[in-house]
């Protein structure tokens, strides 16, 4: 078993991102946990409330467990008090795996967490330290995207997630709020789908997720090829 990490900026950027992955994840065993920095609030169709109760659903049905911290939305940056607050939960969660958001991106949150998450994976092995829990180092990370740009970038892997797409649409829309209420989003899930098919046919497949690793990804065998 695999210990991965997910964090993204709100609620429901994961899902955007790399649903389809997390449920995948989570049916071969792995132990995935999404990680807010902020509950995304405020919107215009949702609240506070809404928004923990939408996030969870959400979560449960990708078979993955859910943090969210409370870090402001709209005005997250990259601090000190931020990166302590996420190396804390790493220390806590201690993943082999973390997953983060690409790092261009016209959504300033969506930025600031990007470089919050570089900043915690290497404060999460302080030894000298107030921080609490044991130090950590998770060994690797990888980016996904869910930008508000129109970005096409070749990404370093694609997961096939044929199987978990349908698990990807079933968690987007878990976020009622975001999506089905808010009429300026409503095309949002149809897009995530045609996406997921696009990425698909790069490699072959019915439906894929990209991923971005700043160092070079390593293969033991050639059995995990497509």
């Amino acid at each position: 078993m695999t210990r991965i990490v997910c964090v993204g900026a709100h609620p429901d950027d994961v899902e955007i991102g790399m649903g389809a992955t997390v449920a995948k994840f989570a049916a071969e065993g792995h132990e995935v946990t999404l990680i807010d920095l902020t509950d995304g609030e405020p919107t215009p169709q949702g609240t506070h409330e809404t928004r923990m109760l939408e996030a969870a659903r959400a979560a449960r049905s990708l078979g993955a467990m859910r943090r969210t911290l409370d870090l402001p939305n709209r005005y997250l940056f990259d601090t000190v008090e931020a990166r302590t607050t996420l190396a804390e939960v790493l220390r806590e969660t201690r993943p082999d795996v973390v997953f983060a958001p690409y790092p261009q991106d016209a959504h300033p949150d969506h930025i600031a967490a990007a470089s919050i998450v570089d900043a915690a994976r290497f404060y999460a092995k302080f030894t000298k330290t107030a921080m609490r829990g044991e130090p950590h180092y998770p060994t690797r990370i990888y980016r996904y995207m869910a930008v508000h740009l129109r970005l096409v970038r070749e990404p370093s892997f694609v997961v096939d997630v044929s199987d978990h797409l349908d698990a990807k649409l079933i968690a987007l829309r878990c976020y009622e709020s975001q999506f089905e209420s808010n009429t300026a989003n409503a095309g949002i899930i149809d897009m995530m789908k045609a996406t997921a098919e696009m990425w698909g046919r790069t490699i072959g497949t019915s439906a894929g997720e990209p991923f971005f690793a700043a160092e070079p990804v390593g293969l033991r065998t050639f059995d995990a090829l497509l």
